[in-house]
């Protein structure tokens, strides 16, 4: 597996509620805890983030929290478990419809065709909606997590 900025793999999808990471990743570490390991280091690009913590107390625990601007697409964040290594995800914007949040989350998991990078996979899931006329349900369920 390659660690280049062009990384193309990606293990799954995360479709937080907000863009602060101080509340939603308390939630996502409660799903990937006990199926991954403790989760002690995450990545962001800054982009979509307006406050990056340094590190964020979950659980009993720190989980360190940093941040690269060219080394990490905007549209992922990075995963780091001393017991499990390491995951990509997809991070869906929290104001994503439902039914588009279903496409990337099964597009970000897909083990079939070509691989794609998140930017990729948000850009096509952009001209997608673009081009449907179908008016999208707005509500949403709690929490979404995919592809692990």
């Amino acid at each position: 597996m390659s660690s280049s900025p062009g990384r193309a793999e990606l293990d799954g999808a995360w479709w937080p509620h907000s863009r602060d990471l101080s509340h939603e990743l308390p939630a996502l570490a409660d799903v990937l805890d006990p199926l991954w390991g403790r989760i002690t280091r995450i990545a962001v690009n800054p982009r979509y983030w307006p406050i990056i913590p340094p590190r964020i107390f979950i659980n009993g625990h720190v989980m360190k929290v940093g941040w690269f601007t060219s080394e990490l697409d905007p549209h992922k964040i990075l995963l780091l478990s001393y017991t499990a290594g390491r995951w990509d995800l997809l991070v869906i914007p929290p104001e994503t419809s439902v039914p588009s949040a279903a496409r990337l989350m099964a597009a970000a998991s897909a083990n079939t065709g070509p691989q794609l990078t998140a930017s990729a996979l948000m850009a096509a899931e952009q001209a997608n909606d673009a081009s449907s006329s179908y008016e999208a349900d707005t509500g949403r369920p709690g929490r979404l997590v995919a592809g692990m």
